[in-house]
């Protein structure tokens, strides 16, 4: 995987193979970039030079093939940080979607971690699959096509995110698998359901409750006419995050 990445701004990410990729500035030879390492460039067919940068993965989810609404960036960075994913982590997530958060999960923790992800619906994990093929880390989720109503599979995780809209309903199922002291974390797009949610955390003995909104804006970094950009990531949902005791 790579991004290409032009002196006009402009950048594809694409898999280095023997195929060609049509482009505005040229057709590109993406054998090319086969001998090349990152940080060297090649060229179309009219002389245009692309740079191969090493993409991050925040800009792989931002452009992954999606059939659902996805978690971005701006709120994947700060799940990280509150649910404390280190290498070697075992986590669940439930609601799969595109993967999007799912790659994140399994960059993060590494070779030796392990993501738990459950989804009912088969085109989903189908795509989420394909998706974390194209990162090259599909070896570290075990997607599970089931209901969680029944429980998780697994005990002892490290941490566990829902994505779904009625995340009250299973927090007795993270209960059972969530290590005492370790965190939960969810997501929800309207008041209402942050609400419910928020209550129903309190009635099963989680403490440390927290929600937020995070907002995103870009700056045009043109010198001379430095200014925000004119759209923004605005509301994309709530996160919720809370911590599990022992009740004894």
């Amino acid at each position: 995987m790579v991004l290409l990445f032009s002196a006009d701004g402009t950048s594809f990410l694409t898999v280095i193979s023997r195929k060609k990729l049509s482009t505005h500035l040229g057709e590109l030879n993406l054998e090319d970039a086969l001998e090349k390492s990152y940080g060297d460039f090649i060229e179309t067919h009219k002389g245009e030079k692309l740079f191969l940068i090493k993409p991050p993965v925040g800009e792989f989810i931002r452009r992954l093939k999606r059939q659902t609404q996805i978690i971005f960036p701006k709120e994947a960075g700060y799940i990280l940080m509150y649910l404390d994913i280190f290498p070697g982590a075992k986590v669940i997530e439930c609601g799969t979607g595109s993967g999007s958060l799912t790659t994140v999960l399994a960059h993060f923790v590494g070779e030796n971690g392990k993501v738990f992800s459950y989804e009912r619906r088969e085109e989903f994990a189908s795509l989420a699959e394909e998706n974390l093929k194209k990162w090259g880390i599909r070896e570290r989720v075990e997607i599970k096509l089931k209901d969680i109503e029944d429980g998780f599979e697994e005990e002892g995780v490290d941490a566990v995110f829902l994505d779904l809209p009625n995340p009250w309903d299973y927090l007795k199922q993270v209960k059972k698998a969530l290590l005492p002291g370790r965190h939960l974390g969810a997501i929800c797009p309207t008041f209402n359901q942050l609400e419910k949610l928020v209550e129903s955390l309190k009635k099963e003995g989680f403490i440390w409750i927290r929600a937020m909104e995070l907002l995103k804006r870009d700056i045009r970094p043109s010198p001379g006419k430095i200014r925000p950009e004119d759209n923004m990531i605005a509301h994309t949902g709530f996160l919720v995050f809370a911590t599990l005791i022992n009740e004894k």
